[in-house]
């Protein structure tokens, strides 16, 4: 089984899925945001074609550890989209995943439009690498 990891974001959602293993994680693609309803639909729909067992939120505390604004939204997603889904959707502290997912994009040399078209996809990679070393 796999675990599916999203970088919620107010325009897009960045989406990172597992090997089998859950050993390597992996950019998937990045879903545009619409409405709540076809977020978690689009959502649910990965997880059904990749048999995933549980889906990981990126969670934006800041980087003093506190909750705002940002994150507050993420965790109001979140519990909607774990009343979509039928496995269960953890929140992960994302600090610094978008800084490090710029920096692993700079390595590869990508900048720009390929850049911006795949950053929060990278960031979603970062975010669930960081949740499955964890574990």
């Amino acid at each position: 089984m796999r675990v599916l990891a999203l970088d919620v974001g107010d325009k897009r959602v960045g989406v990172a899925i597992s090997d089998l293993t859950q050993f390597l994680a992996r950019s998937l693609k990045v879903i545009q945001r619409g409405s709540p309803q076809g977020d978690f639909a689009a959502v649910s729909h990965l997880v059904e074609e990749h048999e995933v067992e549980r889906v990981v939120v990126g969670y934006p505390r800041s980087l003093d550890g506190t909750v705002g604004e940002q994150a507050e939204k993420v965790e109001r997603y979140a519990e909607g989209l774990a009343k979509a889904l039928d496995v269960p959707v953890v929140l992960w502290d994302e600090r610094f995943s978008t800084v490090s997912a710029e920096r692993l994009m700079r390595e590869a040399g990508l900048r720009g439009k390929k850049k911006r078209d795949r950053i929060d996809a990278v960031a979603a990679a970062v975010i669930l690498q960081d949740y499955l070393d964890s574990c």
